[in-house]
């Protein structure tokens, strides 16, 4: 029997608002989890909370999590938030404002903000912590090197085709990742050369590595029309981005989130990865979703988009997805 394509729900569960600069963070969205899970469940999908700190200590997001570890109708695992997770060492002048990523401090630094999170999470709910996203994108060797020192199997950071470069994170700093020419499918990843695979030897080898299931991302036009928009905008002295479509809700783009899956789905690709911010289930919570009124509309597109893909494609969390590709499916 042929295997479907699976269909990776993955929220970045973190504060409220985190946009802007927060002084004081808060997590009232974990009470509003509960009604995304049930939709998640009537689909037969299986979320994956990657968890930061604050959300971590908060005794409504315990609840809920505990209960969906133990119903195994999700995932819990790690997203670090380098500038509000301890331990704490300024790195800017104002970190809340900078948001710095974890990339930027040093490796001794870094280990200890990954041990610190990854103890709390497995005390905390009794799981072993396999999955993980980077904060604000940002990953490195480094960072990959120190994920699999601390057991974790399976990282989603990559964003295909997209530059983090101009966005900053310290002020000093030289920005976020470049993610331009990773792949857009999942792969084992070369620990020292992050957008390049292993070879199948090097994997049955047991060389260490982590597997990569990106983010779907994919260009909104052609290549020829982006290179002339380019050119075009080059002619007026504007540097653009290339437009870039993502699996992921911004309010009314139930069509366009289907139209994109299609596509990916019939280039016999094997997965779709959707995301979203746990704030974004709460009005008020993002720039997006301000109000109750748009938060019925993210329901009615996560309503259009999963009736479409529960047929074509099987929920599985990102655990679920590593030992699918370790067995060999």
């Amino acid at each position: 029997m042929t295997t479907r394509p699976r269909f990776i729900l993955t929220i970045d569960t973190e504060g409220d608002n985190l946009w802007g600069e927060v002084n004081q963070v808060t997590t009232r969205n974990a009470l509003f989890l509960p009604r995304f899970q049930a939709l998640c469940e009537r689909y037969q999908f299986a979320p994956c909370y990657l968890t930061n700190y604050e959300m971590a200590i908060d005794p409504a997001y315990q609840d809920f999590a505990r209960d969906v570890i133990a119903r195994d109708v999700g995932e819990i695992g790690m997203h670090l938030h380098a500038w509000n997770s301890p331990p704490l060492l300024p790195l800017t002048a104002n970190d809340d404002r900078a948001k710095p990523y974890l990339i930027e401090y040093a490796e001794p630094v870094m280990r200890d903000k990954i041990a610190l999170m990854t103890d709390l999470l497995q005390d905390t709910f009794g799981v072993k912590m396999r999955s993980h996203r980077a904060g604000r994108w940002a990953f490195n060797a480094t960072y990959a090197r120190l994920l699999h020192e601390f057991g974790y199997q399976v990282d989603c950071s990559v964003t295909p085709g997209v530059d983090w470069r101009p966005t900053l994170g310290n002020p000093a700093g030289t920005g976020g990742t470049d993610y331009s020419a990773f792949p857009q499918q999942a792969y084992w990843m070369d620990l020292d050369q992050l957008d390049q695979p292993l070879s199948a030897a090097a994997v049955a080898a047991g060389t260490p590595t982590l597997l990569q299931v990106p983010m779907t991302i994919r260009p909104k036009y052609p290549a020829w029309v982006d290179g002339l928009k380019q050119g075009l905008n080059t002619l007026r002295g504007k540097t653009k981005p290339p437009t870039r479509r993502w699996l992921r809700p911004r309010g009314g783009n139930a069509q366009e989130m289907i139209g994109l899956a299609d596509a990916v789905l019939a280039s016999g690709q094997n997965h779709l990865e959707f995301m979203l911010h746990s704030s974004e289930f709460m009005p008020g919570g993002s720039p997006t979703f301000r109000d109750e009124a748009s938060i019925e509309q993210l329901y009615a597109d996560l309503e259009a988009l999963f009736a479409h893909l529960a047929p074509r494609c099987q929920g599985q969390t990102l655990a679920g997805f590593y030992a699918a590709q370790v067995a060999g499916g």
